[in-house]
């Protein structure tokens, strides 16, 4: 039985509620993008074998590079003496399997490769010289083997050589075109030029550099990319306990690739002396993310059950290795699980989740499924267990990301690190609370409201009504780097986000409702939720508001501008579908649409049309501001030119913002705040300020 005890919830609530309403310098300035873009991103932590430090990235903006930059870091376990281990560009540090010493991927020497850093001084010195970038690793238990994913050509098979030839040849060729005969042609920001993520395997001990003879090709036989593209990470590949084995998911679809998500797990000898074996071919829907039991007796996984649903719940199966019987653990829990890490003693699994509008770390035991909340309000990103409980990061509404420790059986986080301390401290932000209502035939929904920094009881406050995408998604407990209600509250505004039918962390079939009906059930929760905050909150001027959204925010921006079409003084629209049949033809995962649409666009024409934004733009005319990035391959760039010349057509007061150096985010620093001030002065113009209440 899920549950979080009074006592933890309490605990947590006083936790999250002295944090918000620390006092600021009287000299604080209100948050802004500005001083979102700068803030320092800390992640990965990674706890020695001894449980005496942790190593962590740390991204830090460099305006003069209009980039991130990471590093890494260390830290005692106790929060003490936290110091920098290398320059920018480092990443993914992992320690030896003696904690003397951290292995990490840097491309300081011209090509992304493996670094290794003893821990009692000196400098890092080169592991590997491939002549192609690794783009992850693992280490085998027995310090003596490394797995590592390259993007390679699989007609090279193990030679990386023939593989950097390839790429050279394509750099180098003068002409232009590309010719395919199969899906995908481009996928997410990049055109497709064949080339796959692979897996392999080398002996740490030797130069990678002076023999290739000792690379194995682990993921021969199998044509997809391994990790998965274009989110894959080490996550998806793990080796056994003997390291005699690695177990790794792979999609093989071949020409169906874009409209399949049956991923597999294999398991592969580390030697590379026989094929991969599947291990999971009875289930034609998403595994992934292997964990072996300390005994390796056991594998655990996620699995989902419907093909074709990419916010199917994720379940998590423990399979025999000996008998190949399979359960599922806490098969009565339902929510999601995202990340898996299993205890050193083999009895509880780690994960975390949406919840509720928040992200907590849950502990399950393996025997009997029972699930524990560890840590409550807030959002947990990466943690890893130890011998004395789980190092985590942690981030709210109000404050980005930290570490924090907890102990196995909960109690209160102790903070370890404080790595925006002297940047939080000149700064000013708005309280925030959650709100429920009953939405969709009564069925309860859940929202946070956001106070405008400096609040003022006695005034009334426009507002900014910001829609989440997915649209299985949430707009929850998160400090957000790209639709953070508090740059809106900076300006003097309310911000008011709605986990509609549709949103994740409230049960399967809360997320389910949303597919076949985009503009149904979300859009009466987002009408109700706007009416429930100005019932509730007197200071929130509903009537006096402008609707912002992305992605499927983007989609519902759209879909209101011709649905709900005098309720709001301004709309933004960020990589909106315009046309929902013409996304179903050029977007490029299509499992997604054809999920969505619940069936194929040719087969569903009517209910596609439905709610295609495209069949109400006859009834537009509130402002609208549109963005899109020229790289988006997701909603393509089109959807966005689209709306705007309708708009200008129709003689609606109307901006077109395009980056064509952005895909379906937009990342680059500068790109980011000329993104806000663009979207600010669009509020500005059209929502009147703050006034007395009557």
């Amino acid at each position: 039985m899920f549950r979080i005890t009074l006592p933890l919830f309490l605990s947590l609530l006083a936790f999250g509620v002295q944090h918000a309403t620390a006092q600021e310098p009287a000299q604080a300035k209100p948050f802004s993008a500005q001083a979102l873009v700068q803030l320092k991103r800390i992640s990965d932590p990674r706890v020695s074998p001894d449980g005496k430090r942790i190593v962590y990235a740390l991204r830090e903006t460099n305006m003069a590079a209009n980039k991130g930059e990471v590093s890494l870091w260390m830290v005692n376990i106790d929060g003490s003496s936290p110091r920098r281990l290398t320059a920018a560009g480092a990443s993914s540090a992992r320690f030896s399997v003696d904690g003397s010493a951290i292995y990490f991927l840097s491309a300081r020497s011209g090509s992304n490769q493996l670094w290794r850093l003893a821990l009692d001084g000196g400098e890092a010195t080169q592991a590997s010289f491939l002549p192609l970038d690794i783009d992850s690793f693992v280490l085998a238990p027995d310090g003596k083997q490394i797995a590592f994913s390259v993007s390679s050509f699989t007609e090279c098979k193990a030679d990386l050589d023939c593989s950097k030839k390839r790429f050279d040849a394509l750099t180098e060729k003068k002409t232009t075109g590309t010719l395919h005969d199969s899906l995908f042609v481009r996928h997410w920001d990049s055109w497709d030029d064949r080339s796959k993520h692979q897996l392999f395997a080398a002996d740490l001990s030797s130069d990678l550099g002076s023999n290739f003879n000792n690379v194995r090709w682990l993921s021969a036989g199998i044509d997809g990319d391994v990790p998965s593209k274009p989110f894959g990470d080490d996550s998806e590949y793990s080796f056994s306990p003997d390291s005699q084995s690695v177990v790794f998911s792979a999609r093989i679809a071949g020409k169906t690739e874009p409209w399949s998500t049956n991923f597999d797990l294999y398991q592969v000898p580390s030697d590379a002396s026989g094929q991969a074996r599947n291990l999971t071919s009875d289930n034609l829907a998403w595994d992934t993310t292997p964990v072996f039991s300390p005994d390796g007796k056991t594998l655990y996984y996620r699995a989902m059950q419907r093909p074709g649903f990419e916010a199917d719940r994720f379940r998590i199966l423990a399979r025999n290795l000996s008998n190949a019987s399979t359960r599922e653990v806490a098969a009565d829990w339902d929510r999601s699980p995202d990340s898996l890490a299993i205890s050193a003693d083999g009895k509880t699994l780690y994960t975390h989740t949406d919840h509720l509008g928040n992200r907590p770390l849950f502990a399950i035991s393996v025997k009997n499924g029972a699930v524990r909340a560890l840590s409550g309000l807030g959002s947990v990103g990466g943690f890893a267990p130890y011998a004395g409980g789980v190092v985590f990061s942690r981030d709210d509404l109000d404050s980005p990301a930290d570490l924090y420790r907890i102990g196995a059986n909960g109690g209160m986080p102790k903070q370890l690190t404080q790595v925006n301390q002297g940047a939080l401290a000149g700064l000013r932000f708005g309280e925030f609370e959650q709100f429920q209502f009953k939405g969709h035939k009564d069925h309860p929904v859940y929202a946070w409201i956001v106070k405008p920094v400096d609040f003022d009881a006695s005034k009334r406050y426009p507002v900014a009504y910001l829609i989440h995408g997915g649209p299985q998604g949430s707009f929850g407990n998160q400090f957000h780097y790209r639709w953070n209600p508090q740059t809106y509250a900076a300006q003097g505004w309310v911000a008011i986000m709605v986990d509609f039918h549709g949103s994740t962390g409230y049960g399967q079939a809360f997320t389910d409702s949303i597919s076949g009906d985009w503009g149904g059930k979300p859009l009466e929760d987002l009408q109700k939720g706007l009416a429930a905050a100005a019932e509730k909150y007197a200071f929130a001027d509903t009537n006096n508001a402008c609707a912002l959204g992305g992605s499927y925010g983007g989609y519902m921006t759209n879909w209101i501008a011709g649905a709900w079409p005098k309720q709001f003084k301004c709309l933004v629209t960020h990589a909106g579908i315009l046309d929902k049949r013409f996304m179903a033809y050029s977007t490029e995962e299509l499992w997604f649409v054809e999920w969505e649409n619940q069936g194929l666009a040719w087969e569903k024409t009517a209910d596609i049309e439905r709610d295609n934004p495209i069949n109400k733009v006859d009834q537009w005319q509130s402002p609208m501001l549109v963005i899109h990035g020229m790289r988006d391959f997701r909603v393509p760039f089109e959807q966005g030119i689209a709306a705007f010349t309708l708009l200008q057509r129709r003689g609606i007061d109307s901006q077109f913002l395009w980056f064509p150096d952005e895909n379906h985010w937009i990342l680059k620093p500068e790109n980011s705040i000329q993104w806000h001030d663009a979207v600010n002065a669009w509020l500005h113009k059209h929502l009147r300020s703050s006034a007395p209440k009557s």
